[in-house]
């Protein structure tokens, strides 16, 4: 018995992505700050990462599914096939949101570096120098014929 797809089209699975997005937008974290001699309390919004493990999160709260996304971007079955081209939209979205918004500071990079991977190379070179270098001889105290 085939399984039953919780979201039934990847049109509506690319609904409930912008539904997502437009849900974190309204809804954004705050830093809370104490200011002035009375410590009043000052709420600064910031916007969030958009991710897609946030994402499926969100499906789980709203009862859309029940785990993860992970059948709707298999590659191998067949029953989820349409879904790849959306599943990939979806998470290249997430990864340039996230990219430019590290690049800007808007967030905290190196979370987000670590998020998508992103890792600083540095490479060395090691050149073994002898401990004694070998000094041609001096030939002055030859005569010339």
């Amino acid at each position: 018995m085939a399984k039953h797809k919780y979201i039934e089209t990847p049109e509506e699975l690319l609904q409930f992505f912008k539904e997502y997005v437009k849900h974190e937008q309204d809804n954004p974290m705050s830093k809370i700050e104490y200011v002035g001699k009375d410590g009043r309390i000052e709420r600064t919004p910031l916007e969030t990462p958009i991710t897609f493990d946030g994402f499926e999160c969100y499906l789980r709260d709203r009862n859309i599914i029940k785990s993860h996304l992970g059948h709707y971007e298999d590659k191998n079955n067949e029953s989820y096939k349409d879904y790849l081209p959306i599943v990939t939209h979806i998470r290249q979205h997430c990864y340039v949101h996230n990219f430019k918004g590290a690049a800007v500071g808007l967030f905290n990079a190196n979370l987000i570096a670590k998020k998508l991977g992103l890792t600083e190379r540095i490479e060395t070179t090691n050149i073994e120098q002898p401990l004694f270098l070998d000094v041609p001889k001096d030939n002055s105290d030859k005569q010339n014929p």
